[in-house]
């Protein structure tokens, strides 16, 4: 497959590592480097940008649909698979594995939102980065707050950003592990 492209109209990408909001024109010649969690890393002269899944067509790709079907138990609250199926679904732009299988998700719970309908239940993520200066953490916390809001019953998410432990490389699953030729 051609990886090399020519943006079709602007877009506004986020450049990475610095988690800058940055313009790029229409005709600006890019290669993608990764396509993965319906988002788009791409690199051009000035460097490595993220793309959003609504800027696919500024590339000629198609958005991945994330959405999900049917995912809430009996008493209409959230599957909790649903909402790490989806955490699965983030990807550090830099690195081929999802937030989940490098072990920056340290937790996720699902609480039911006081006075408010049945079906209205808050999902709350503890998570880190790879490393305390990476200006992408805001970008991949919103992309898994997105994704999170996707999941029938969840009206709210709140992923906090954490440095408690520090993270390293032992927390990465083994599927993640294999994926990054570390076994």
């Amino acid at each position: 497959m051609n990886r090399d492209r020519t943006l079709s109209r602007d877009v506004t990408a986020t450049q990475i590592p610095s988690g800058d909001k940055t313009p790029l024109p229409s005709g600006t010649k890019v290669m993608i480097h990764q396509t993965l969690g319906g988002s788009f890393t791409v690199q051009t002269d000035f460097g490595l940008f993220r793309l959003d899944a609504t800027d696919a067509d500024a590339i000629g790709e198609q958005a991945a649909d994330h959405s999900v079907k049917s995912a809430t138990l009996a008493d209409g609250a959230p599957d909790p698979e649903a909402v790490w199926a989806q955490l699965r679904l983030v990807f550090d732009p830099e690195i081929p594995v999802n937030i989940v299988d490098l072990g920056l998700v340290y937790s996720m719970d699902i609480a039911k939102q006081p006075d408010t309908a049945p079906t209205a239940y808050l999902v709350n993520v503890a998570m880190t980065l790879t490393a305390p200066g990476c200006g992408m953490g805001p970008a991949i916390a919103e992309d898994a707050k997105t994704k999170i809001l996707l999941v029938p019953g969840v009206s709210a998410a709140d992923v906090r950003i954490t440095w408690d432990p520090p993270w390293n490389q032992s927390m990465i699953s083994e599927e993640g592990k294999m994926k990054l030729g570390l076994i």
